[in-house]
Protein backbone atom coordinates (compact mmCIF):
# COMPACT_ATOMS: atom_id res chain seq x y z
CA UNK A 1 0.00 0.00 0.00
CA UNK A 2 2.59 2.35 1.05
CA UNK A 3 4.31 1.75 -2.48
CA UNK A 4 1.55 2.31 -4.23
CA UNK A 5 1.12 5.62 -2.21
CA UNK A 6 4.95 6.86 -2.61
CA UNK A 7 4.25 5.72 -6.84
CA UNK A 8 1.04 8.16 -6.83
CA UNK A 9 3.01 10.59 -5.03
CA UNK A 10 5.90 10.79 -7.35
CA UNK A 11 3.76 11.18 -10.79
CA UNK A 12 1.48 14.00 -9.10
CA UNK A 13 5.19 15.89 -8.25
CA UNK A 14 5.88 15.10 -11.93
CA UNK A 15 3.10 16.25 -13.41
CA UNK A 16 3.21 19.92 -10.80
CA UNK A 17 6.61 20.31 -12.83
CA UNK A 18 5.29 19.44 -15.79
CA UNK A 19 1.96 21.52 -15.40
CA UNK A 20 4.43 24.83 -13.89
CA UNK A 21 6.52 24.25 -17.01
CA UNK A 22 3.64 24.69 -19.48
CA UNK A 23 2.77 27.65 -17.82
CA UNK A 24 6.33 29.31 -17.99
CA UNK A 25 6.35 28.25 -21.46
CA UNK A 26 3.39 30.14 -22.12
CA UNK A 27 4.26 32.76 -20.62
CA UNK A 28 8.30 33.99 -20.94
CA UNK A 29 8.97 31.54 -23.50
CA UNK A 30 11.41 28.75 -22.85
CA UNK A 31 14.55 30.60 -24.09
CA UNK A 32 13.71 33.41 -20.69
CA UNK A 33 12.39 30.15 -18.66
CA UNK A 34 15.08 29.02 -16.14
CA UNK A 35 15.22 26.43 -13.74
CA UNK A 36 15.06 28.70 -10.62
CA UNK A 37 11.72 29.70 -12.14
CA UNK A 38 10.27 26.77 -12.03
CA UNK A 39 11.54 26.14 -8.69
CA UNK A 40 10.27 29.67 -7.38
CA UNK A 41 6.77 28.59 -8.91
CA UNK A 42 6.27 25.22 -7.70
CA UNK A 43 7.94 25.56 -4.35
CA UNK A 44 10.65 22.95 -5.00
CA UNK A 45 14.29 22.55 -4.17
CA UNK A 46 16.83 21.81 -6.59
CA UNK A 47 17.20 18.36 -5.36
CA UNK A 48 13.81 17.66 -6.10
CA UNK A 49 13.54 18.80 -9.57
CA UNK A 50 16.59 16.95 -10.61
CA UNK A 51 15.13 13.80 -9.19
CA UNK A 52 12.54 14.08 -11.91
CA UNK A 53 14.10 15.91 -14.85
CA UNK A 54 18.48 15.50 -15.29
CA UNK A 55 18.46 19.16 -17.17
CA UNK A 56 16.12 22.15 -18.71
CA UNK A 57 15.75 20.34 -22.03
CA UNK A 58 14.99 16.86 -20.09
CA UNK A 59 11.43 19.32 -19.02
CA UNK A 60 11.07 20.47 -22.24
CA UNK A 61 11.20 17.37 -23.86
CA UNK A 62 8.40 15.77 -21.46
CA UNK A 63 6.46 18.53 -21.69
CA UNK A 64 5.88 17.93 -25.42
CA UNK A 65 5.73 14.04 -24.06
CA UNK A 66 2.18 14.79 -22.18
CA UNK A 67 0.98 17.30 -25.37
CA UNK A 68 1.56 14.21 -27.64
CA UNK A 69 -0.06 12.22 -25.56
CA UNK A 70 -2.86 14.30 -24.75
CA UNK A 71 -3.63 14.79 -28.39
CA UNK A 72 -3.38 11.27 -29.43
CA UNK A 73 -5.96 10.95 -26.67
CA UNK A 74 -8.01 13.44 -28.18
CA UNK A 75 -8.24 11.76 -31.87
CA UNK A 76 -8.51 8.14 -30.58
CA UNK A 77 -12.21 8.04 -30.69
CA UNK A 78 -12.36 9.87 -33.63
CA UNK A 79 -10.24 7.37 -35.80
CA UNK A 80 -12.13 4.63 -34.03
CA UNK A 81 -15.52 5.54 -33.78
CA UNK A 82 -18.11 3.22 -35.47
CA UNK A 83 -20.30 3.75 -38.32
CA UNK A 84 -18.46 6.33 -39.77
CA UNK A 85 -17.04 6.43 -43.73
CA UNK A 86 -13.26 6.61 -43.70
CA UNK A 87 -13.32 9.36 -45.61
CA UNK A 88 -15.60 11.39 -43.25
CA UNK A 89 -13.41 9.73 -40.45
CA UNK A 90 -10.18 10.95 -41.50
CA UNK A 91 -11.39 14.60 -42.09
CA UNK A 92 -12.96 14.59 -38.54
CA UNK A 93 -9.37 13.30 -37.74
CA UNK A 94 -7.71 16.34 -38.84
CA UNK A 95 -10.73 18.80 -37.87
CA UNK A 96 -9.96 17.35 -34.52
CA UNK A 97 -6.09 18.13 -34.42
CA UNK A 98 -6.42 21.69 -35.92
CA UNK A 99 -9.66 22.38 -33.14
CA UNK A 100 -7.15 20.57 -30.17
CA UNK A 101 -4.12 23.07 -31.10
CA UNK A 102 -6.28 26.03 -31.64
CA UNK A 103 -7.63 25.94 -28.39
CA UNK A 104 -3.77 25.71 -27.22
CA UNK A 105 -2.12 28.44 -29.45
CA UNK A 106 -0.62 30.39 -26.85
CA UNK A 107 1.61 27.50 -25.24
CA UNK A 108 1.76 25.92 -29.03
CA UNK A 109 3.33 29.20 -30.34
CA UNK A 110 6.08 29.20 -27.46
CA UNK A 111 6.43 25.89 -28.46
CA UNK A 112 7.09 26.63 -31.64
CA UNK A 113 9.82 29.26 -31.32
CA UNK A 114 11.77 26.34 -29.16
CA UNK A 115 11.16 23.71 -31.75
CA UNK A 116 12.68 25.74 -34.95
CA UNK A 117 15.36 26.52 -32.48
CA UNK A 118 18.61 25.57 -34.13
CA UNK A 119 19.90 25.75 -30.93
CA UNK A 120 16.95 22.19 -30.38
CA UNK A 121 17.69 20.70 -33.72
CA UNK A 122 18.18 17.42 -31.72
CA UNK A 123 15.37 17.87 -29.58
CA UNK A 124 13.21 17.58 -33.02
CA UNK A 125 14.92 14.61 -34.34
CA UNK A 126 14.40 12.98 -30.95
CA UNK A 127 10.79 13.97 -30.29
CA UNK A 128 9.18 13.83 -34.21
CA UNK A 129 9.34 9.79 -34.15
CA UNK A 130 7.60 9.74 -30.58
CA UNK A 131 5.16 11.80 -31.62
CA UNK A 132 4.72 9.50 -35.01
CA UNK A 133 4.57 6.09 -32.82
CA UNK A 134 1.44 7.83 -31.15
CA UNK A 135 -0.50 9.24 -34.13
CA UNK A 136 0.45 6.41 -37.06
CA UNK A 137 -1.66 3.66 -35.31
CA UNK A 138 -4.65 5.42 -35.06
CA UNK A 139 -4.47 6.20 -38.77
CA UNK A 140 -3.68 2.77 -40.05
CA UNK A 141 -6.96 1.42 -39.41
CA UNK A 142 -9.12 4.42 -41.02
CA UNK A 143 -6.53 3.55 -43.97
CA UNK A 144 -7.17 0.04 -43.90
CA UNK A 145 -10.73 1.16 -43.52
CA UNK A 146 -10.99 3.24 -46.79
CA UNK A 147 -9.08 0.53 -48.87
CA UNK A 148 -12.24 -1.92 -47.78
CA UNK A 149 -14.51 0.55 -48.33
CA UNK A 150 -13.01 1.24 -52.23
CA UNK A 151 -12.00 4.77 -51.68
CA UNK A 152 -8.17 4.76 -50.70
CA UNK A 153 -5.71 2.15 -53.10
CA UNK A 154 -3.07 2.22 -50.62
CA UNK A 155 -1.08 -1.21 -50.34
CA UNK A 156 0.30 -0.91 -47.09
CA UNK A 157 -2.12 0.83 -44.84
CA UNK A 158 0.59 0.73 -41.59
CA UNK A 159 3.33 2.66 -44.03
CA UNK A 160 0.90 4.70 -45.17
CA UNK A 161 -0.24 5.77 -42.30
CA UNK A 162 3.22 7.01 -40.96
CA UNK A 163 3.37 8.62 -44.71
CA UNK A 164 0.83 10.66 -43.43
CA UNK A 165 2.32 11.62 -40.34
CA UNK A 166 5.23 12.87 -41.72
CA UNK A 167 3.25 14.63 -44.06
CA UNK A 168 1.59 16.63 -41.49
CA UNK A 169 4.37 17.04 -39.65
CA UNK A 170 6.53 18.53 -42.62
CA UNK A 171 3.34 20.88 -43.12
CA UNK A 172 3.23 22.15 -39.79
CA UNK A 173 7.15 22.99 -40.11
CA UNK A 174 6.34 25.03 -43.24
CA UNK A 175 3.46 26.87 -41.09
CA UNK A 176 5.65 27.19 -38.14
CA UNK A 177 8.30 28.89 -40.42
CA UNK A 178 5.88 31.13 -42.27
CA UNK A 179 4.10 31.98 -38.75
CA UNK A 180 7.44 33.03 -36.47
CA UNK A 181 8.26 34.89 -40.32
CA UNK A 182 4.92 36.99 -39.48
CA UNK A 183 5.29 37.75 -35.66
CA UNK A 184 8.78 39.02 -36.66
CA UNK A 185 7.16 41.84 -38.54
CA UNK A 186 7.37 45.21 -37.08
CA UNK A 187 3.58 46.75 -36.33
CA UNK A 188 2.05 48.33 -39.17
CA UNK A 189 4.54 46.25 -41.55
CA UNK A 190 2.12 43.25 -41.99
CA UNK A 191 1.29 41.98 -45.45
CA UNK A 192 -2.66 41.49 -44.25
CA UNK A 193 -3.42 39.15 -47.18
CA UNK A 194 0.16 37.86 -48.10
CA UNK A 195 0.40 34.71 -45.22
CA UNK A 196 -2.96 33.46 -46.04
CA UNK A 197 -2.33 33.43 -49.70
CA UNK A 198 1.20 31.33 -48.93
CA UNK A 199 -0.81 29.16 -46.69
CA UNK A 200 -4.00 28.77 -49.03
CA UNK A 201 -1.44 27.43 -51.70
CA UNK A 202 0.70 25.23 -49.22
CA UNK A 203 -2.39 23.34 -47.77
CA UNK A 204 -3.89 22.96 -51.64
CA UNK A 205 -0.39 21.34 -52.37
CA UNK A 206 -0.18 19.23 -49.13
CA UNK A 207 -3.53 17.71 -49.36
CA UNK A 208 -2.78 16.71 -53.17
CA UNK A 209 0.06 14.66 -51.93
CA UNK A 210 -2.64 13.43 -49.24
CA UNK A 211 -4.62 12.23 -51.82
CA UNK A 212 -2.18 11.12 -54.06
CA UNK A 213 -0.56 8.77 -51.22
CA UNK A 214 -3.94 7.37 -49.93
CA UNK A 215 -4.94 6.83 -53.48
CA UNK A 216 -8.16 9.00 -53.15
CA UNK A 217 -10.18 10.67 -55.46
CA UNK A 218 -9.53 14.57 -56.08
CA UNK A 219 -11.18 17.00 -53.92
CA UNK A 220 -12.12 13.94 -51.34
CA UNK A 221 -9.98 14.63 -48.32
CA UNK A 222 -10.09 17.64 -46.44
CA UNK A 223 -6.71 18.09 -44.80
CA UNK A 224 -7.26 21.50 -43.32
CA UNK A 225 -9.66 23.89 -43.71
CA UNK A 226 -7.99 27.45 -44.50
CA UNK A 227 -10.23 29.54 -42.37
CA UNK A 228 -9.59 28.06 -39.01
CA UNK A 229 -5.73 28.83 -39.60
CA UNK A 230 -6.63 32.47 -40.29
CA UNK A 231 -6.61 33.45 -36.74
CA UNK A 232 -2.39 32.39 -36.41
CA UNK A 233 -1.37 34.34 -39.15
CA UNK A 234 -3.95 37.33 -39.73
CA UNK A 235 -4.63 37.83 -35.99
CA UNK A 236 -7.29 40.38 -34.86
CA UNK A 237 -6.06 44.00 -34.52
CA UNK A 238 -7.37 46.76 -31.88
CA UNK A 239 -10.49 48.13 -33.15
CA UNK A 240 -11.55 44.84 -35.17
CA UNK A 241 -15.07 43.05 -34.28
Amino acid sequence: MARTFDDEAHALRREEFLDVAQRLLETKGYERMSIQDVLAESGASKGAFYHYFGSKQALLEATVDRLADAVAARLAPVATEPGVAAVDKLGRFFAALAGWKSRRRDLLVALLRVWQSDDNAIVRQKLRPGIADRIAPLLVGVVDQGVREGVFTAPYPDRTARLIVSLVQDLNDQFATLMLAVTAQAPGQEDRRGPMRTVEHTVTAYTDALERILGAPTGSVLLVDPDVLRPWFEPEQDGEA
